[in-house]
């Protein structure tokens, strides 16, 4: 996520647009080489790893775009796909799978979105009902693979919910994955369906099952970008990441040409901690989504998805004087456009420059320990968005050294959380991202009373919320990239035991913040530290 909204006003959907907005197809070089073809190209041609997928077709003009379609949506660049979808449609208007392919377009799995009027409208573009489309079909794969977009889109039963599709799609998808077992279009479909039946949420059991399929059609085809791309983001959390590694750095070589592709690869590096690599790779997805704005006449963007991972790199790297430009000049940009964030945006910063530009600010004030005053008396025309206000006022709580401002600010958070709360609660079909969401203002409410309690002098109840905290965290699904509470919470725990003088407990504690997220400095300085006052004990 790693993270998009299902309707116009939820996470998943605004979080697409932000995406399919910063995608263009450059080339690009391994992100390791610290160069970027993007930085003097001309006319870009796209490169985008190989597949071969058999279908009924007699023109190979017309098969040659559905394949690139196919291409392009195993790297979720679905705009893109889409055109070539369409492409291949009027070259042979017969073509069956070409429309196939532009209705599943409209699905985004692992964003727990679909559309599924522009769905039906594609496949009603081939034939009118289910029944007239299977008439017209050739082989049985095929036939399956229609019947496969009629279960997902509930088109022979529109009462259904989407969690419902998902499901009965997954089980459909694994009938076809026995019966085709041989094919890897369908593994990989399959794959896919697993991971998207889940809504974003981690499931281990089931991410393991998708891992194993996507890396053994890796290992048939290192050439096929959705075999990466399945692959790694089934394994993106840092028990199992070692696994993606091979095939993220082969999505840099095969796929150059799909921006999507160049930031997915950060999320095994992210993972690992590997943060010259999570460094590298956001840079260069910055510079090609810079590149399509200024195609388009546009002004370049330093917020957004790929700006907040680079950020956050760097201040692992200990870069901080770069981390701050990158955010000065954010704050520059937001600022001169004066507009507040698109109310409620809930839960999704990358949907809406204010709301990412807050994000970017919170984490720099947390991984820097607010020390930089000048960043920190910024001010930000919020309005009624939930995340962003939820966020700076966990940020002044943060800060703040007066148990009774805390306790002010506690209250406020307590209030918008229940604000945010009956709002979810209104949606037609609640997202497992919201849920979790919840979960995660639980943790920071145990942290918010750990702040006060810290701030009146009473380490032993700090300690005490803390470890509340840490327990919570602990028990919530990983959630790729940064940590989802900004603040993470073992390593809060082992913060306060060492200025309690506890040092195997805060020891234990900064251990267990490594496990949850590898490398980061903060947690790697305070175990050292921990372990370093353990030795002076025992002198």
């Amino acid at each position: 996520m790693s993270i998009i909204k299902r309707f116009a006003s939820t996470k998943l959907q605004q979080f697409v647009i932000f995406m399919l907005a910063t995608l263009l197809t450059t080339h690009i070089v391994l992100a390791h080489d610290g160069k970027h073809k993007a930085d003097n190209i001309a006319k870009p041609e796209r490169v985008l790893g190989h597949l071969t997928f058999a279908t009924s077709s007699h023109s190979k003009e017309a098969q040659d775009a559905f394949e690139q379609g196919m291409l392009l949506l195993h790297l979720f660049e679905y705009p893109f796909a889409i055109a070539e979808f369409k492409k291949a449609q009027s070259i042979d208007s017969h073509f069956a799978m070409a429309y196939w392919g532009e209705a599943m377009a409209y699905n985004y799995p692992i964003w727990d979105m679909q559309f599924r009027d522009k769905a039906q409208n594609a496949l009603n573009a081939f034939a009118p009902t289910i029944e007239q489309r299977q008439a017209k079909l050739k082989t049985k794969k095929e036939k399956d693979y229609f019947k496969s977009l009629d279960i997902l889109y509930g088109l022979a039963n529109s009462d259904t919910s989407k969690y419902q599709r998902d499901m009965a799609y997954k089980h459909f998808l694994s009938e076809m994955a026995q019966r085709y077992p041989g094919d890897v279009e369908v593994q990989l479909f399959y794959a896919l369906a697993i991971l998207g039946s889940h809504g974003g949420v981690r499931d281990i059991p089931d991410y393991m099952e998708a891992a194993a399929i996507a890396q053994k059609g890796f290992y048939a085809n290192r050439q096929h970008p959705g075999a990466a791309h399945y692959l790694i983001h089934a394994v993106d959390d840092p028990i199992h990441a070692p696994l993606g590694l091979e095939a993220a750095r082969a999505l840099y070589k095969m796929a150059p040409d799909a921006g999507h592709s160049l930031h997915m690869t950060s999320h095994i590096f992210n993972a690992l901690g590997m943060w010259d690599d999570v460094v590298m790779a956001n840079t260069n997805a910055v510079k090609v989504a810079n590149h399509m704005r200024a195609e388009r006449g546009e002004p370049a963007s330093h917020v957004g998805h790929y700006n907040f991972w680079l950020l956050y790199g760097l201040l692992q790297q200990g870069n901080f004087a770069q981390a701050k430009q990158l955010l000065e000049t954010a704050y520059e940009e937001i600022t001169h456009l004066a507009k507040p964030p698109k109310a409620p945006m809930i839960l999704d910063p990358d949907s809406d420059p204010v709301g990412s530009l807050l994000q970017m600010w919170s984490r720099y004030v947390f991984e820097t320990g607010g020390t930089d005053t000048e960043v920190l008396n910024w001010t930000f025309n919020l309005q009624d968005a939930f995340d962003p206000n939820l966020n700076l006022l966990y940020v002044k709580a943060f800060m703040a050294k007066d148990p009774e401002r805390i306790r002010a600010l506690k209250k406020q958070y307590k209030e918008l959380v229940a604000k945010l709360r009956r709002t979810i609660m209104t949606l037609p079909e609640k997202e497992m991202f919201f849920l979790e969401y919840l979960k995660r203002t639980e943790v920071i409410e145990q942290q918010l009373e750990a702040f006060e309690q810290r701030a009146k002098g009473n380490l032993a109840a700090a300690i005490a919320s803390a470890t509340k905290a840490s327990e919570l965290e602990g028990a919530m699904p990983y959630e790729f990239g940064p940590p989802f509470v900004d603040y993470p919470s073992a390593q809060l725990l082992g913060e306060l035991n060492l200025i309690q003088g506890n040092y195997a407990d805060a020891a234990a504690a900064f251990a267990e913040a490594l496990k949850r997220a590898r490398n980061k400095v903060q947690a790697v300085k305070g175990l050292a530290q921990a372990r370093d006052a353990m030795g002076q004990q025992l002198k």
